[in-house]
């Protein structure tokens, strides 16, 4: 029995032997695990520094090349419109891929068709034309001689303003180089004379004292009763 209780006992001492040897082993095999997980976190700043550095640079470069401008200079050799000033027509009877060919869009034969004919604006299939149908009325004097109208509340109005100046006692009447002179007309304008109207014959009340090409009777009426000639 005692041999047989000292043989347990042995037994049971070189279990916990082995036991304690393995825990530590694996204790041992978790540190150095952990050890290097630790080392390449406490080297990952170092290892990140330098691509911030590179970034970094990167990205002065690119600031550096958007600040500089490329310049190009005018010249014979570059010298066009901008892009889609330009159009160019359709061309035709180039073949069918112009859509344009053949025919040049005339279609197949016909008085439309050929060239250097055509029906007249005009026409209208053969009936009465238009400008055959409406009434005609007065004419056209080839011989009359184009008038500048002048009012005698224009004249009026441009003495009041100071523009035009009236003509004292025994000076000169007032002639279409005055008139012209104080801006009423062009001289361009005046190709056969200026003629007086009678516009404004209530307004006026300046002795005026003129010569004109031709005068209303209204307008010598107003004259002579403010006074002028």
């Amino acid at each position: 029995a005692n041999m047989l209780s000292s043989a347990l006992l042995s037994a049971a001492r070189s279990a916990s032997a082995v036991a304690s040897s393995g825990a530590a082993c694996r204790l041992g095999a978790a540190s150095s695990l952990l050890r290097r997980r630790a080392a390449p976190a406490a080297a990952q700043p170092l290892s990140t520094a330098a691509p911030a550095a590179a970034a970094s640079s990167a990205s002065a470069d690119g600031a550096d090349s958007a600040s500089r401008e490329v310049v190009n200079f005018l010249t014979l050799n570059n010298l066009s419109d901008n892009p889609g000033a330009r159009r160019y027509g359709r061309r035709i009877g180039r073949g069918i891929g112009s859509s344009k060919g053949k025919t040049s869009g005339r279609g197949h034969k016909g008085q439309k068709a050929r060239a250097g004919s055509g029906v007249h604006p005009t026409f209208e299939g053969g009936q009465t034309k238009l400008y055959k149908r409406l009434p005609k009325r007065g004419f056209t004097n080839v011989h009359a001689e184009e008038m500048v109208p002048v009012n005698v509340g224009t004249l009026q109005d441009y003495i009041d303003m100071g523009r035009l100046p009236l003509p004292a006692d025994g000076d000169q009447p007032l002639t279409l180089k005055d008139l012209v002179d104080a801006g009423i007309t062009k001289a361009s304008s005046v190709k056969h004379g200026i003629k007086l109207l009678g516009k404004g014959q209530y307004r006026l009340r300046s002795p005026i004292k003129i010569e004109v090409s031709r005068a209303s009777d209204k307008a010598i009426a107003a004259i002579e009763r403010a006074g002028g000639e």
